[in-house]
């Protein structure tokens, strides 16, 4: 069976651990519990028909003082970039997450998680900040942990990619 590393990453409260819950779990929850480090799950996911282990890697939110764990990159296939719609700061500052991922993994298949899409009322984000997105060699994906929108699609889309990668 294949077994592939998927990292979770992106600033505080993005969503990063309730997009992991709705793929793994279907579930969601409203508590806000902040991760501490990294949590690891697991799910089996089939790609052409093939088997593939998915391992993900949810890693501690960044802020603005906060370094990266880099050494929770090590050996990442791919990189799930959570962004919340709601905070435009999350999508303006991916720019300098992506550097520090990058220099951690290289060029590994990439998926940007526009989360909290049911939250369109609040939404934050412009047309020309998803447009930006557009310039770096990453899938974009609208999601919503909370109703499920584009969660299982993303995560499958970075599942394939990693394997042709192979």
């Amino acid at each position: 069976m294949i077994q592939k590393k998927v990292c979770m990453v992106g600033f505080f409260a993005t969503g990063k651990t309730c997009l992991v819950r709705r793929f793994v779990h279907s579930k969601f929850s409203e508590k806000y519990l902040s991760t501490v480090g990294v949590k690891i799950d697991r799910k089996e996911v089939a790609v052409d028909g093939q088997p593939v282990n998915l391992l993900l890697w949810d890693l501690e939110g960044r802020d603005g003082e906060q370094d990266l764990q880099l050494s929770y990159l090590r050996g990442a296939s791919g990189v799930i970039y959570v962004v919340d719609g709601t905070r435009r700061e999350t999508c303006t500052r991916l720019k300098e997450l992506r550097h520090a991922v990058r220099a951690a993994v290289g060029d590994t298949p990439a998926v940007v998680a526009l989360n909290k899409a049911d939250l369109t009322d609040q939404w934050a984000l412009t047309g020309a900040d998803t447009d930006a997105l557009a310039a770096f060699p990453w899938h974009v994906f609208t999601t919503s942990a909370k109703t499920g929108d584009g969660v299982e699609a993303a995560f499958l889309w970075l599942a394939e990619n990693m394997v042709k990668a192979t």
